[in-house]
């Protein structure tokens, strides 16, 4: 049982389908339309996947017993940097590289949301600053500094190259949900074929033995956070992509807390120690699912935060050992 934290998450996430396989008409529906997969499913696992992509990174992060709360803002910069690098490219993009502008662009913004995440790791590992407060500080500064990369405007991007990214297809499926699966899988070998994992969880349990053992604990949060950044910058160019534009004001605004709450629901404790990346990418589905099936019953938007909330609640409930022994205790009386 306690192999897999996610079970409640995954068995909250199939009710939700069944209600909505029962009370939507055609939502199992898929269909194939110009080489294209469209169909509710495909639409809430693509809609899911710049959440799913924080919630990779911070699935390591809280490991570690710490917090990104800057992912949000990173999103915003990653893509502030791809759009303008496409709108407006240097010579080096024009001249001399050999490839498409628009991949290198698309590069160098995914590096610079690495690069922020480094600035996180520095701060945290290095100079001791608590996560929440290293994570806050580029939380508000990174949002203006994706502010002046655009001027204080939305840069809109012209032609089709740069949209192909988040809505072309490959072999019928959208191209977002190849790039996480692509993530998910670099992440699953990384701490599961090789011991990056164990170190995470063996410094986020005990941060004092994981010391004396030999694991640099420092140069491990540089690595997390920076990883943690990297799938802001990917999730940024995603959302850039989407909309064919860099909109520095609500690029990945409130995702870091979707990102949060998906981890916590796919049962990674938020003290630090055992990770689920696989009920993190279920957390993100299960609050994307449930946004899809509140919109679609007509409810109205401003319900849909306290609906996952309790949806959280629910769920952080039935994986509690204190609250099942609760629970027992009175039964037994």
């Amino acid at each position: 049982m306690k192999a897999y934290p996610w079970r409640y998450s995954l068995a909250l996430l199939g009710l939700v389908l069944l209600f909505n396989a029962i009370f939507t008409p055609g939502f199992l529906a898929i269909e194939i339309r110009d080489g294209r997969l469209f169909g509710s499913l495909i639409d809430i696992f693509n809609r899911a996947t710049p959440a799913a992509l924080l919630a990779l990174g911070m699935a390591l992060v809280i490991a570690t017993a710490g917090v990104d709360l800057s992912v949000g803002a990173i999103m915003a910069i990653s893509g502030a940097v791809a759009a303008g690098l496409v709108v407006q490219p240097p010579d080096f993009l024009l001249h001399g590289m050999g490839v498409q502008p628009v991949a290198v662009a698309m590069s160098l913004a995914v590096l610079a949301g690495a690069v922020c995440g480094l600035f996180n790791g520095v701060l945290i590992g290095f100079f001791r600053i608590q996560p929440v407060v290293a994570t806050l500080l580029l939380m508000i500064a990174g949002r203006g500094v994706a502010q002046l990369l655009t001027n204080g405007q939305i840069i809109t991007v012209p032609g089709d190259d740069f949209a192909a990214l988040a809505i072309g297809t490959t072999l019928g499926l959208p191209n977002p949900i190849w790039i996480l699966a692509a993530m998910a899988l670099f992440f699953g070998a990384l701490t599961r074929l090789t011991a990056f994992g164990l170190f995470v969880e063996a410094s986020g349990d005990n941060p004092t033995a994981a010391h004396y053992v030999g694991i640099n604990g420092k140069s491990l949060r540089l690595a997390v956070y920076t990883l943690s950044g990297l799938c802001a910058g990917v999730a940024g160019i995603i959302a850039a992509s989407n909309i064919k534009a860099a909109d520095a004001n609500n690029a990945g605004l409130y995702l870091e807390l979707d990102a949060i709450l998906a981890v916590a629901v796919g049962g990674t404790a938020m003290t630090g120690g055992k990770f689920s990346l696989v009920g993190a990418l279920i957390g993100a589905v299960l609050m994307q699912a449930v946004t899809t099936t509140i919109l679609t019953r007509g409810i109205g938007t401003e319900v849909t935060l306290i609906i996952k909330a309790l949806v959280v609640v629910a769920v952080c409930l039935l994986q509690s050992p204190s609250f099942h022994e609760t629970l027992r205790r009175r039964r037994t009386a």
